[in-house]
């Protein structure tokens, strides 16, 4: 039998953006432990091995920020917190059911465009 895959990735941004740029960042003093915190709530419920936190750059949704996106489910959790991060892990993850408060709002997170419609609408 081999190594079972990951049941979920979670791909949490870790952009932070430069001094004195307007956009907001992911990563601040106040949020730059999230993803060790996230990495170590899996360790302590003993899911590391089938959930895979990956640290990634900028997710384009810097207003919504701290981000998260679980998948499989195109799942965008936003302004996160130590806390929203434990319910999400215990709920979602372990639990099976989407904390749906926590999600992005669908006005900057609707639903996908295939890549043939996206050449579509371009026109091309």
């Amino acid at each position: 039998m081999g190594i079972p895959q990951p049941a979920f990735y979670i791909f949490k941004c870790e952009q932070s953006a430069p001094p004195g740029m307007p956009k907001p960042s992911c990563v601040t003093p106040q949020t730059q432990d999230l993803f060790q915190h996230l990495a170590q709530k899996l360790m302590k419920e003993g899911v590391m091995g089938t959930i895979q936190p990956i640290r990634t750059s900028c997710l384009s949704r810097c207003s919504s920020g701290p981000v998260m996106l679980v998948e499989p489910g195109h799942f965008m959790y936003a302004a996160l917190t130590k806390e929203k991060i434990d319910r999400i892990v215990e709920e979602h993850l372990i639990g099976g059911k989407v904390v749906e408060e926590y999600l992005i709002s669908a006005d900057v997170w609707d639903e996908p465009i295939s890549p043939c419609e996206m050449k579509k609408q371009m026109g091309m």
